[in-house]
Order: C-alpha cells, then structure tokens, then sequence
C-alpha cells in the first residue's frame, strides 16, 4: 500500500487527551471524532489538513489513556499514516486494530519538516520524502500485521477470514 501527503508535524509526547479530547468521549462514531481531532494542540488541524495527509511527531505519541477513540479519530480524520519516533504500547496496538498505518523510524522524523510532501510504502517501510529528495527506511511489518492493516482493521480482517 503506497501513501502519499503533506506532513503535519509535532514534538514529544502527543497524548490522547490532545488527539481526542475527553469532552467528546461520549460517541464512538468516527466522523464526529474526526471533526474533534487534534484540536487540544492544533485547533485548526481538521480544517487546514487534506484527506491522505500524513503526521510525523517525536517520541511517546498516543501516550496517556488506551482509549481506542485516539487512532479513529486520527484515521476518521483522513490522516493516512503516523510516523514517529516511538508510539506508546497501547496506541500502537489500537492503531493496528482499527487499520491505521504507523511507522517509528527516527531518521524520518528528523529529516522531515512541516508542510514536507512524503510517499510512504507501508509494505516495505520506505519514507520518502518529495520535497527533499531524501529516503529513509522504517521496518516494515510482519506479514500478519500487514494483513490487519490492508483489511482496514482487526474487525475487517476476521470478517473476510469468517466468509472463506
């Protein structure tokens, strides 16, 4: 599966509290998650990014709950792909599940600013980033992880296995 967007970019720490405010905690439907995402450390985020677009942040993001709303409203939101240095556990777990693809690759992270235009390979792992003609390889998933995330999620993927 190939991505390509612009990047959003933010630091250290990215907990769930600001990906999802609790304030809207009390539906589960992703587009109105969506219309909520980010907006505790970027308030204009829902507005200023386009749907494919891609956030790079540094170490520990989705810190905080395991609240499973944070990755939906990130994918609800239109966002493609999280790279980052590190992700917290649980996020990282959530994030397989519902089909949201991410990558730690501190090379990446480093190299790529705000407002860069990256394509990223979720197979093999390949960042590319447009705007500076740079490369930077991420692991790739194992294939099972992969399976999950080309389903669309965990709950897709047992659907087409229960159908045979």
């Amino acid at each position: 599966m190939e991505i390509k967007g612009q990047v959003w970019k933010y630091g250290d720490d990215v907990d769930t509290d600001v990906i999802i405010p609790a304030r809207y905690l009390n539906t589960s439907d992703p587009k109105e998650l969506a219309k909520h995402c980010m907006e505790d450390i970027d308030e204009d985020f829902v507005d200023k990014m386009s749907n494919g677009d891609l956030i790079v942040a540094e170490d520990n993001f989705g810190c905080g709950s395991s609240r499973e709303h944070a990755p939906l409203a990130i994918k609800a939101a239109g966002v493609s792909c999280v790279i980052a240095n590190s992700f917290a556990r649980i996020f990282y777990r959530n994030s397989i599940n519902i089909g949201l693809p991410i990558l730690e690759c501190p090379e990446a992270v480093a190299g790529i600013a705000e407002g860069d235009q990256v394509e990223v390979d979720v197979d093999s792992g390949l960042i590319k980033n447009l705007t500076k003609e740079e490369e930077y390889q991420a692991a790739a998933f194992p294939e099972f992880m992969q399976e999950l995330i080309d389903a669309g999620g965990l709950v897709n993927y047992v659907r087409e296995k229960v159908k045979g």
